[in-house]
């Protein structure tokens, strides 16, 4: 009998609905405010987010190139492992599986009930109630099968594009702009746009997870590539709309002063309704995200139970529902524990952050660098699509993950010393794969 491996299922609508849904997350409805706080004018605020999508542009056009040569379900496992050996392959998906995805979702899952709470409380505990909730739920629909968790992404994103699409229509249409005699912010300094841009590039985050849906895509490394850049363009599109409608609603000025600049906009135009309809949007926002991240890193998991003993159980693929039934369970399962620890903090959000920033951005970065790996080891590899303007492209994406990198580990706390100790943990898990006798001589699974 055979062994039972993903199929083919998801359109190119299905590839851009997850990674709109997953890019397009609450990020947006905090951020504006501080990339406003640190540039220096409504024209520098818009052409740094411009800026944002032409550096996202790139890494989508250096992760084309790497999705059309190595198709597989374990995306950024899979060229690390091709590029650096088995040794990185692992130490990376311990990591996302311990670190970057199960804080990821810890941190979507807070954003719903932190919103979810304020329209219906729960009491003291009802955020990380609501949180928990959302991380059982939807890894539940995940673990019934593709269908289901595809179709719900569907709707969500599409709720999401209307809800981002109209709240920017209602600013640029209603909004009544700068209240008169308002205090300029700085200007701007070249250390002020270098963080706006930080903050920008970490809410276009996301898109690389469209690499872990490369060997489930109708038409292949064809339509994830299509997908990738009709993605970053809408994406890009709903972001300028907004800051836009900000900056025209609100002024700069008051933009870089609130800490939720899309209440204070409808607030200020609708009052409370208005307050309330956007923290609902925000929900939807976060439950897209949400669903898209634990969708993709079990394929992570399931990569690398293929390829090491010591993981084997999660590498179980159900074929019936098209799912990786064992790795979405693991996984759930370390983000309920990581909800319970960010509820115990008090600060989840922000904890978090700091617990996932730094080694996503290391390992963002060595993706970037395999490319060139990868292209000097395999020169004669089919390559159905190449990144237009080698080796500048890349170069341009290499260099602002190392900027994310460093800023990462000099702007944050302890929960990013927290992530770093748990990739090191990694180092005698991989110690025990080898004494189970791991062939690490052998090739990568295609």
């Amino acid at each position: 009998m055979r062994e039972a491996s993903p199929r083919p299922v998801l359109s190119l609508w299905d590839a851009v609905a997850m990674i709109v849904g997953v890019v397009v997350g609450a990020g947006i409805f905090k951020t504006p405010a501080l990339v406003a706080a640190n540039a220096g004018s409504d024209l520098l605020v818009l052409a740094t987010w411009l800026a944002g999508g032409l550096v996202s542009l790139a890494g989508a056009l250096c992760y084309a190139e790497l999705v059309s040569a190595h198709p597989h379900p374990g995306g950024e496992y899979h060229f690390l492992t091709r590029a650096y050996g088995r040794e990185t392959g692992f130490l990376f998906a311990w990591t996302r599986l311990a670190v970057m995805q199960t804080g990821s979702i810890a941190l979507l899952a807070f954003v719903v009930g932190d919103y979810l709470q304020q329209l219906l409380p729960l009491g003291a505990r009802g955020a990380g109630l609501y949180a928990g909730a959302a991380v059982a739920a939807f890894t539940l629909l995940n673990v019934l099968g593709i269908r289901g968790s595809s179709g719900t992404q569907n709707l969500l994103t599409l709720m999401t594009v209307l809800g981002v699409a109209a709240l920017a229509a209602v600013g640029l249409v209603f909004g009544t702009g700068p209240a008169p005699g308002a205090a300029a912010p700085p200007a701007p300094s070249a250390p002020g746009l270098g963080l706006a841009m930080v903050f920008v590039l970490l809410t276009f985050g996301g898109w690389n997870e469209a690499a872990y849906v490369s060997a489930e895509v109708r038409g292949g490394s064809r339509n994830l590539v299509r997908a990738l850049l009709i993605s970053i363009a809408v994406i890009t599109t709903l972001y300028l709309l907004l800051n836009l409608a900000l900056l025209r609603g609100l002024g700069r000025e008051a933009l870089a002063r609130t800490e939720a600049p899309a209440d204070a906009l409808m607030h200020g135009l609708f009052g409370p309704t208005g307050a309330a309809l956007v923290s609902s949007l925000v929900v939807v926002v976060a439950l897209a995200s949400l669903n898209v991240t634990i969708f993709t890193g079990a394929r992570t998991c399931f990569a690398m139970a293929r390829d090491f003993r010591l993981f084997r159980a999660l590498g179980y693929w159900k074929d019936d529902s098209n799912a990786p039934v064992m790795a979405l369970l693991v996984q759930g399962g370390i983000a309920l524990l990581l909800v319970v620890l960010g509820a115990l903090t008090r600060d989840g959000f922000e904890t978090m952050v700091e617990y996932v920033s730094p080694v996503f951005w290391l390992f963002f970065l060595l993706t970037g660098l395999s490319l060139f790996v990868l292209r000097r080891r395999e020169p004669h590899a089919p390559r159905p699509f190449l990144v237009p303007g080698y080796p500048f492209t890349p170069i341009v994406f290499c260099l602002a993950c190392a900027y994310l990198l460093y800023s990462s580990l000099n702007y944050t706390g302890v929960g990013a010393l927290v992530g770093v100790a748990v990739l090191a943990a990694g180092l005698p898990l991989l110690l025990l794969a080898r004494r189970v006798q791991i062939d690490f001589g052998s090739d990568p699974q295609p």
